[in-house]
């Protein structure tokens, strides 16, 4: 029996692409905030793109504290979201339409998020990565670094640890 043969690379890469902005753009207060990610692999980066509505205090000018935690928490719970479904697309199983779907998907909800601000947010784009330092099936945690000139300045850290959501039950 032979095997199937797999899929071109450009049709999974096309999948994944879909499947990561439908996650993103699903969620009205990212879209707010108009923060958008890169993905590299398996490897996501989010990216808030700057806008005047952003600033904070308009004297140093500074990036507001809140959209500063926010974006750190909307990084934490995609970059999540995405290691927990990755496998499902990776396999065909979800797509995109699945994934704008609300009753296949949901996300990781926050237990606690604690903010560490470094320095101020200058009036440009930020960057931001989590690293999850746990995942399983009931909890998870979090660590996430923001940055925006130079990865090795940070402009403010956060740890925090999530719910993850659990299968339905089947409506039989």
């Amino acid at each position: 029996m032979a095997r199937p043969r797999p899929e071109p690379m450009q049709v999974v890469k096309q999948r994944r692409d879909a499947a990561l902005k439908a996650l993103v753009e699903g969620v009205p207060y990212i879209r707010f905030l108009n923060i958008s990610f890169d993905r590299r692999g398996d490897e996501l980066t989010g990216v808030l793109n700057f806008e005047e509505k952003l600033i904070g205090n308009p004297f140093l000018p500074a990036i507001h504290g809140g959209v500063t935690a926010a974006f750190l928490e909307v990084t934490a719970v995609i970059t999540l979201s995405w290691e927990y479904l990755f496998p499902r697309i990776e396999s065909g199983e979800l797509d995109a339409e699945d994934v704008m779907n609300d009753e296949k998907i949901r996300f990781p909800k926050t237990i606690d998020f604690t903010v560490d601000y470094l320095r101020s947010g200058l009036p440009r784009d930020a960057y931001a990565r989590a690293f999850i330092s746990r995942s399983g099936r009931r909890y998870a945690s979090v660590r996430v670094e923001a940055w925006q000139d130079n990865h090795a300045k940070l402009f403010a850290q956060a740890s925090g640890h999530f719910l993850m959501p659990q299968p339905r039950p089947d409506k039989g």
